[in-house]
């Protein structure tokens, strides 16, 4: 199962952490993956090349695939930033619900 964590800190999205497989389907073939492996790339791309926050990121191949993406304490476009993430974590939600033996998405 695909485990996608989003940090927060009064109301403020900190950043996220995206870990696991879904075993939907074989690698190369798993379109639940890939949709998630996109929505975090356009994330990531948006908050750092876009927007210019600096964001670290952090990821771990290997049996434990993990990304995790963490804000600056503060960022000149911290409103799109914060839209970026709510977006990417609505659309998370929207596909738990249409795969939930798959994703997994937790605040915390």
């Amino acid at each position: 199962m695909l485990r996608c964590e989003f940090f927060t800190e009064n109301e403020r999205i900190t950043g996220f952490s995206v870990s696991g497989h879904s075993g939907y389907a074989e690698a190369g073939s798993d379109i639940v993956c890939a949709a998630v492996s996109a929505v975090v790339t356009m994330a990531e791309a948006t908050i750092n090349d876009v927007c210019g926050a600096k964001a670290k990121v952090r990821v771990k191949e290997g049996d434990n695939n993990r990304i995790t993406l963490t804000l600056p304490v503060s960022c000149d476009e911290e409103e799109t930033v914060q839209a970026v993430l709510a977006g990417m974590m609505l659309t998370l939600c929207s596909w738990r619900d249409d795969y939930p033996d798959f994703i997994e998405v937790l605040e915390v």
